[in-house]
């Protein structure tokens, strides 16, 4: 037969446990509803001019419209964090018709007068107007 102190215990370390994995659930779902950001500056990062830090959502497309309309056509540099890679766009509503109206932006800080296109690196100043990332 079992002790009423060998229960006793063994309630005890379950209920240890089964706190501990609340825990950890709710320390997950705080660090998932902390907004990821990438900044884009109609001026520069250092000291910040004209700079937005925009909360981003992996795969949705985020128009310079609204209250981002100051960046529209005037994106200078730009802040991508560890885990994100952007795709900017010089077209709104994320569209591409070619391989030049659009630039891929990994994390570090971008100046646009040198960014990574399809063919290489090009002058993307002042072009800008929509882009989308991907945490990975």
């Amino acid at each position: 037969m079992f002790s009423l102190k060998y229960i006793i215990s063994a309630v005890a370390v379950a209920s240890s446990a089964s706190a501990a994995a609340v825990n950890a659930r709710a320390e997950d779902n705080v660090l998932a509803t902390q907004a990821t950001t990438v900044t884009f500056c109609s001026g520069s990062l250092n000291p910040p001019n004209g700079c937005a830090a925009i909360p981003i959502a992996s795969n949705v497309c985020i128009n310079f419209t609204g209250g981002l309309t100051f960046l529209d056509k005037t994106v200078s540099n730009g802040l991508v964090p560890s885990g994100v890679i952007c795709t900017v766009f010089e077209q709104l509503n994320c569209e591409s018709s070619t391989v030049s109206d659009r630039v891929l932006l990994t994390a570090g800080t971008w100046d646009f007068f040198s960014v990574t296109g399809d063919s290489g690196p090009v002058n993307f100043n002042d072009l800008a107007s929509s882009f989308v990332c991907t945490s990975f």
